[in-house]
């Protein structure tokens, strides 16, 4: 049976990149975290992260205070507004703004403040084309926290983390792509542990992967989207009657099978039209529509523009 999460995540665009280190010393607070989604240049797709290598610090996150320990994984699926900083009423910083300007030929460190460093955090962002499927982006909660000291699996984390810190200080042939896909694993460990941790009474895509039957049935369309899926047909499939697939979907991911059919088909086309050059009507067709004009409002309603003028769009942040 077909991973799901790994399903969305491969054949969707996942790239990460790491921008700079922080490395602030004494007492200190940032005055512009947020504008670090800036660096990949504005678009609705990029999630910030934040990997402490070494030390601790506060970080206030609208009315919540959590302290981040080394070891610490950190990421803002939505670029939400957050403050970071050590004691109290000390100097402001502003990394972002004092980042040299590109190119780069290594990694920026930034530097604050005089005598021992406290803290140490590589800053980066994801660009992370998953974001525009519906049913995930719904279900993302504004902060994905993992600490190393405390997950399932924390030796690799902590071995993972050590090696991204490794291909940052010391780079060679090959470290920029290294550094993109071990930031995108800790991407996914962060995805895999809201999943693991979520409470019973969880609703939301992630929750759902975690329900057996829900799971299942997601599987199903995944591996075969184009099929002439019917409610009767997954519910058999599933084990269920067609009234508790209904009401399941429904509790869980405030919609009905037939519209994540629906809303998977339009996301795969969406790919299509940023990575291919395929024609609107081809990219219709592949997506289970039957005329280029029906494909073209449904698309519309979805995504908020026509799918030409979205792939314009879409091709202009992937050359940002």
């Amino acid at each position: 049976m077909r991973d799901v999460l790994s399903d969305v995540l491969r054949c969707i665009r996942l790239s990460g990149s790491l921008q700079f280190c922080f490395m602030p010393a004494g007492d200190w607070e940032t005055d512009d975290a947020p504008a670090l989604a800036s660096l990949g240049g504005g678009t609705v797709t990029v999630i910030p992260f934040h990997i402490v290598a070494e030390g601790r610090c506060w970080m206030r996150l609208g009315n919540r205070e959590i302290v981040l320990e080394a070891g610490d994984v950190v990421a803002f699926p939505f670029g939400s507004g957050h403050q970071l900083g050590a004691g109290l009423g000390g100097r402001r910083v502003a990394p972002v703004r004092d980042l040299p300007p590109k190119p780069w030929h290594a990694m920026p460190v930034l530097r604050y403040g005089e005598g021992e460093t406290r803290l140490r955090m590589l800053c980066g962002y994801l660009q992370c084309e998953a974001m525009n499927f519906q049913p995930l982006r719904k279900a993302m909660p504004e902060l994905l926290h993992v600490r190393a000291a405390t997950a399932g699996d924390s030796d690799w984390l902590h071995a993972t983390i050590r090696q991204i810190v490794a291909e940052a200080d010391h780079p060679s042939s090959g470290s920029n792509s290294m550094l993109e896909r071990l930031t995108e694993i800790l991407f996914i460990e962060l995805l895999r542990h809201e999943i693991v941790a979520a409470p019973p009474g969880t609703t939301g895509w992630l929750a759902a992967l975690a329900d057996p039957a829900l799971s299942r049935c997601l599987a199903l369309i995944h591996e075969d989207p184009l099929r002439d899926w019917t409610v009767p047909t997954l519910a058999d499939i599933c084990g269920l009657s067609r009234s508790s697939l209904a009401e399941r979907f429904e509790a869980m991911l405030q919609t009905s099978p037939m519209r994540y059919v629906r809303d998977w088909r339009l996301c795969q086309a969406s790919v299509a039209l940023s990575t291919t050059s395929k024609p609107v009507a081809a990219v219709a067709f592949d997506a289970g529509y039957g005329t280029e004009a029906a494909f073209s409002r449904a698309f519309a309603r979805a995504y908020g523009l026509p799918p030409a003028a979205w792939r314009q769009n879409a091709r202009r942040g992937l050359s940002t």
